[in-house]
């Protein structure tokens, strides 16, 4: 698992940080020491199959980089004729399910350690990239050092809402969150592309003015870099390959792309927005432990129940509860380990939340739109909630207005006082 040196020693009490929201403790019932039983069982577990790691894990994961290789090159080589309608289907769906495979299964798993014990240059976390928009080294910082450390703590882990959204009634409301419906549509179809700018910290960086930064021009570069070899491929070199098919085989990696955009989005959300999944005060994990570190990942994520094909097109994400628990445990473990987690859930009285696919997609977009309306959904105070924000930003273009006729725009005087704050309706949800 991550580890971190916030995790402290086994403490006799347990604290509860409230909510302004007023939820309660799903954890109340559970002492401190059982806490920490739970930690150790879990520990037990985790090295019980990382002891047992071997041939079989090594031959699963090169199957399965295999296979998709040859599904991904024979699909390419099937475009070359899409100018017939046959091919174009068959190509475009194949290579849907490399570029899904490739992301899931084998990218996000790589990259969190999973295969490193093997000591294969080829399948290890520091080498591999990945067939995305985001440059793996700028993924592995926000995505294994951030999220899975500060999972679902409100403030820490941006993967709510991925800084764009409000997915619990203890993020603040901002008219603009009426429209995160929109907003999350359109980020699953150009998912990508927003994962990029959210390893960027774009947001933070325009809305701080820090633009400038070195880290973070350097970043961008990088980024850019990226994202035009990204398009190079599947946007000029492929379709010229393919002669007289040029546009039917650019409209294919187009579909491809998008196909493997909006499943990755819906796998993601299933794992985290769905009704059920608990989030957690920023001072709550002040002085945790490793068993509370523990039981927050558990509370925290939510898994999908289907066959073995669809596990392993979700990357075995659908596993999110076990994958949280033990990040870095080759994923091909994790439904071995599934029946005894939900064991340790049971027998702690712990909600294990999980569902079917179509369940757990229309529970998360249930969340999305739920969450963009106040925690007060009465018609007053939504339209009070709307007037007012309105409001402010009539002063504000009011006030900018008039600064620019009177000429505050010029130079300021010495001793002249700094121009104010920005209007917090104007400013973006943490």
């Amino acid at each position: 698992m991550a580890t971190s040196t916030r995790l402290s020693t086994v403490t006799t009490e347990r604290t509860f940080v409230p909510k302004p929201s007023g939820k309660p403790d799903p954890t109340a019932h559970l002492s401190a020491e059982q806490v920490e039983a739970l930690g150790r069982e879990l520990d037990a577990l985790r090295q019980e199959v990382f002891d047992s790691r071997g041939e079989a894990d090594a031959a699963y994961i090169r199957r399965v980089i295999t296979a998709q290789r040859a599904l991904e090159l024979g699909s390419r080589a099937v475009l070359l004729f899409s100018l017939f309608p046959p091919a174009w289907i068959v190509g475009t769906a194949g290579l849907s399910v490399a570029k899904i495979l490739e992301n899931m299964e084998i990218g996000h798993n790589v990259m969190h350690g999973q295969w490193d014990w093997m000591r294969d240059p080829k399948i290890h976390s520091t080498a591999w990239e990945w067939d995305n928009a985001s440059p793996s080294d700028l993924w592995k910082h926000s995505h294994n050092e951030l999220h899975h450390t500060f999972t679902n703590v409100l403030g820490r882990d941006n993967d709510l809402g991925y800084g764009i959204m409000r997915v619990d009634e203890d993020q603040k409301w901002y008219p603009s969150f009426v429209l995160q419906p929109l907003w999350n549509f359109l980020n699953a179809c150009f998912f990508e592309y927003g994962i990029a700018a959210y390893d960027l910290e774009l947001g933070k960086h325009l809305h701080n003015k820090t633009t400038d930064d070195p880290t973070f021009r350097k970043n961008t570069k990088a980024v850019l870099h990226k994202i035009r070899r990204q398009m190079t491929k599947d946007y000029v070199v492929h379709p010229l390959l393919s002669g007289p098919s040029f546009l039917h085989t650019l409209a294919a990696n187009g579909v491809a792309n998008l196909v493997r955009n909006l499943w990755t989005h819906s796998v993601i959300m299933c794992g985290h927005f769905p009704e059920g999944v608990e989030t957690f005060a920023k001072e709550s994990i002040d002085g945790e432990t490793r068993g509370e570190w523990y039981l927050r990942q558990m509370l925290g994520s939510a898994n999908i129940r289907g066959s073995k094909a669809m596990h392993i097109a979700t990357g075995n994400l659908s596993h999110q509860i076990e994958h949280h628990l033990f990040p870095d445990m080759p994923s091909n473990r994790y439904h071995t380990i599934a029946p005894q987690i939900r064991d340790i859930c049971e027998r702690y009285g712990i909600s294990y939340v999980t569902g079917t696919l179509p369940q757990q997609v229309a529970s998360a977009w249930r969340e999305v739109f739920r969450m963009s309306l106040p925690n007060d959904t009465s018609a007053a105070q939504t339209a009070a909630m709307l007037a007012k924000g309105a409001a402010r930003s009539v002063r504000s273009r009011v006030g900018a207005a008039v600064r620019r006729r009177t000429g505050a725009s010029r130079t300021p005087q010495a001793g002249a006082p700094a121009p104010g704050p920005v209007s917090p309706a104007l400013q973006p949800a943490a």
